[in-house]
């Protein structure tokens, strides 16, 4: 593999902004030091006063394949990503068919490893499919879930019972589960008494702050029981963040070790109900869009440490599917391109410092699914995997969906500011300078914890 120079570049190191060198070599990154001019790589990269630091992992993607390739397939998502300064993705498994037993987790696993430009994990999806835990684990799955409390794309939802008994069993497999924290019982009495309003805006009242409260008040419930790790996936008010910054204080005082992490998305930090007006029905996700107070809490909690991570759940659908009454419209919005250039301009703008936005975009998903211990993923550092971004803070742009590479074709970002990346290093290989540059089938599987480790 080429060994790569970065030179004339910053990077954040030790804990501060300082300029430096990085050499690659084999695909991982050999030293980091303020000047490497001795060493004679086969490429050399002038950063030109640069920024170099980790790539993306999106813990939280639905690539729709196999069953929906018209949104999105392996190679598109995964273009998408790279484009975007992300090289490692987690899939969930509400695709067709579902990822919840050996033959789907194969079918879905050979067109990943097809396709895929940069490396992957997939997860195994529960639902009336308890006995197969075990076997998706030994497969290889990264995590369970999207593990959904209501309805939402895919129908993948439980019951209460189910949930428990799942979350026993991964208990027992020493998995972590992502839990998609709605109740149900909430979710149908507000569309009960909001059937009439079809106005866009109901969607968040009918998925409201208590349905996303309430379900999570009951899951944590349920894992102090168990002592199941549990992953809370786009959480989105201010309910959820408290009861889960409460936990995390409890077990800080407690001495012990967290169980509980959580992720926000993009779309609950930079978009809020004000954004019904412009986007219509192609604002509507799961859980959907809240109000400023909301937004505002989330952010807080970005910076405090309460959130774990940021993910994109990048859901993409055409213009066509979602050019519906808002009942009628699939829940959903593209985000995997978009999610390391929105938060680089939050850094530009002060919102939150570059050290926590690297930890919440690389570090900690890395650490929350072992993707550092087992794949070297996440951590910028020597002997761990080149997978980095050079960016240029100076040269803000204007999302343009048309310069986008999902098939969905519309951002609902669509004219904000962000920065994107000049250049996405994966495993030592340029695979994005102004187009993408790797092919088909580049990107690696990254086996779960529980897939039987190779002997020497």
């Amino acid at each position: 593999m080429t060994d790569i120079l970065i030179k004339n570049t910053k990077v954040f190191y030790n804990n501060f902004l300082q300029p430096g060198e990085i050499l690659i070599n084999n695909g991982k990154i050999e030293r980091i030091a303020k000047d490497l001019s001795g060493s004679d790589p086969d490429l050399l990269i002038d950063a030109k006063g640069a920024l170099t630091i980790p790539a993306g992992i999106d813990a939280h993607v639905h690539f729709r394949e196999p069953g929906m390739t018209q949104k999105e397939d392996w190679h598109t998502g995964s273009c998408s990503a790279a484009a975007g300064g992300i090289t490692t993705v987690v899939e969930h498994p509400n695709t067709i068919p579902p990822t919840v037993d050996k033959s789907s987790f194969k079918e879905k696993l050979k067109l990943a490893k097809r396709k895929s430009v940069i490396d992957f994990g997939i997860n195994g999806g529960v639902t009336q499919n308890l006995e197969s835990l075990s076997l998706l684990w030994e497969l290889g799955v990264t995590s369970f879930g999207e593990i959904f409390m209501a309805e939402s794309t895919g129908g993948l939802n439980i019951c209460e019972e189910d949930f428990a008994e799942a979350m026993g069993i991964i208990k027992e497999l020493d998995a972590v589960a992502c839990i998609h924290a709605e109740d149900e019982n909430l979710r149908l009495e507000n569309e009960k008494l909001l059937k009439k309003d079809l106005s866009p805006s109901s969607h968040s009242r009918i998925r409201s702050n208590l349905c996303e409260g309430y379900a999570v008040e009951k899951a944590l419930e349920v894992i102090a029981e168990k002592g199941t790790r549990s992953h809370f996936c786009h959480i989105s008010t201010l309910e959820a963040i408290g009861q889960i910054r409460k936990e995390r204080y409890v077990a800080a005082s407690e001495n012990r070790a967290h169980t509980v992490t959580c992720e926000v998305a993009p779309h609950h930090l930079f978009l809020s109900t004000r954004d019904w007006d412009r986007l219509g029905t192609f604002g509507k996700m799961n859980p959907p869009l809240r109000d400023r107070r909301n937004v505002k809490a989330v952010m807080n909690a970005v910076n405090d440490g309460t959130v774990s991570s940021i993910a994109s759940d990048h859901a993409p659908h055409t213009e066509f599917d979602k050019d519906l009454d808002i009942r009628s419209a699939p829940s959903g919005v593209p985000g995997v391109e978009t999610l390391m250039p929105l938060m680089l301009m939050a850094v530009k703008k002060n919102i939150l410092p570059i050290g926590r936005m690297i930890e919440v975009t690389s570090r900690n998903p890395a650490h929350i699914f072992g993707l550092d211990t087992r794949h070297s993923k996440g951590v910028f550092a020597e002997g761990y995997d080149a997978d980095l971004i050079i960016v240029d803070t100076r040269n803000a742009t204007t999302i343009k969906a048309d310069r986008l590479h999902s098939k969905a074709g519309w951002s609902p970002f669509e004219g904000m500011d962000a920065i994107f990346p000049e250049i996405t290093i994966a495993r030592g290989e340029v695979i994005w300078e102004e187009e993408v540059l790797a092919e088909k089938g580049r990107g690696k599987f990254l086996e779960g914890q529980g897939y039987p480790e190779e002997e020497d």
